[in-house]
């Protein structure tokens, strides 16, 4: 399964590309592609807008993903960054959807906890595990690690999905005990 991650951005959107190699929980990952996406800031909005969808359905098509992830909007102070952030990010989306992937949005402390362990690792933290587990020579740019991070986060979520544990629905826990007698272990 090849995933394609997304992290917008009104001047930068990053993007990062893994698939999942083997079957089961022991799959490994490997890199695909990353990059960023640089657009023009001195072109009028609907021109940049226009140019961000352009090259993310070229990514799309290069990389060819089977399911993508995006990085969830964030409440940011500043409504003017978080208006133009959401500007991209719907951009994005309308770009994912257009090319009839399923997508799945991830908050950056999810991405967070997924990749370190911790909600409030830093960013070098984050990249630093990338590198790792990508097996990469060096840490990509900090937006295309961002998506990668976000790419490796869905591949993780997507391992549990498909051990039964899907997102909105709650297991009913049993304790190690009942679970050892109900298969007749004392």
């Amino acid at each position: 399964m090849r995933i394609l991650g997304i992290d917008p951005g009104s001047a930068a959107t990053g993007y990062g590309a893994v698939e999942l190699a083997g079957k089961g929980a022991a799959g490994g990952l490997v890199h695909v592609a990353h990059g960023v996406l640089r657009i023009d800031r001195s072109a009028d909005t609907s021109q940049r807008l226009a140019s961000l969808h352009a090259e993310l359905r070229r990514v799309i098509d290069e990389v060819q993903p089977d399911v993508c992830a995006i990085e969830r909007i964030f409440v940011a102070a500043n409504a003017r960054s978080a208006l133009v952030l959401g500007q991209a990010r719907g951009v994005a989306l309308a770009a994912l959807g257009e090319a009839g992937r399923p997508v799945h949005e991830i908050s950056a402390r999810e991405v967070k906890k997924a990749l370190v362990g911790n909600g409030g690792a830093t960013k070098a933290q984050v990249q630093a595990m990338v590198k790792r587990l990508l097996e990469l020579p060096k840490v990509p740019p900090a937006d295309a690690s961002d998506a990668l991070a976000v790419a490796i986060s869905q591949a993780h979520a997507g391992k549990l999905t498909n051990l039964g544990m899907r997102s909105g629905r709650r297991r009913r826990r049993t304790s190690l005990r009942a679970h050892f007698a109900a298969k007749g272990i004392t």
